[in-house]
């Protein structure tokens, strides 16, 4: 808030004493000093919850915010993710997951919903969600050779982004074998 727009706030009396080189007049620009990074945060406060542009601290906090906060790592004891707890993927896959939290949403509990969510989580393509007819209620993810270092996180998120009711099998894309 600029010196002058605090002084309007004050009594006529106190407006009138604020002249240069007064105390009062010191007073109001050591407030306008310590108003700026407030008023600075606050010109760009959407930028806090912008998934490309947050502070990197506040990512996994705004992946609350779309209800992904499940693919953090959490400790062994089970209570909550820790300030220190490592992330499960790169930061800047994490902003992925962020930016298309809505969108991911809106298909969870489909195929392509989870094959969304691996190919956003992991960055490899080629994820294959199959339900096999002779297995209602049942769904076999196939991970592809490029996400195979990323198991662990693969099945995590098929725990969590399947149906409920849903059993499911996470399982390697076997590369065909070419004969000549």
């Amino acid at each position: 808030m600029r010196r002058s727009a605090i002084e309007r706030l004050l009594p006529a009396v106190y407006q009138r004493a604020a002249v240069p080189g007064s105390v009062l007049t010191a007073c109001l620009d050591t407030m306008e000093t310590l108003h700026a990074p407030t008023e600075d945060l606050l010109d760009a406060v959407e930028d806090l919850f912008a998934a490309y542009r947050s502070p990197d601290g506040l990512v996994p906090f705004l992946l609350r915010w779309v209800a992904l906060d499940h693919i953090l790592a959490r400790p062994r004891d089970g209570g909550a993710a820790g300030t220190d707890a490592p992330l499960p993927m790169p930061l800047a896959r994490l902003r992925d997951l962020l930016a298309r939290g809505a969108e991911l949403a809106q298909w969870r509990g489909t195929a392509t919903g989870l094959r969304a969510f691996l190919e956003t989580a992991t960055g490899a393509t080629g994820f294959a969600v199959e339900e096999p007819a002779d297995r209602p209620f049942h769904v076999v993810v196939r991970v592809p050779p490029a996400a195979m270092h990323q198991l662990a996180l693969v099945r995590r998120i098929v725990a969590a982004e399947k149906p409920a009711a849903v059993t499911c099998e996470v399982v390697p894309i076997r590369e065909e074998i070419s004969q000549s």
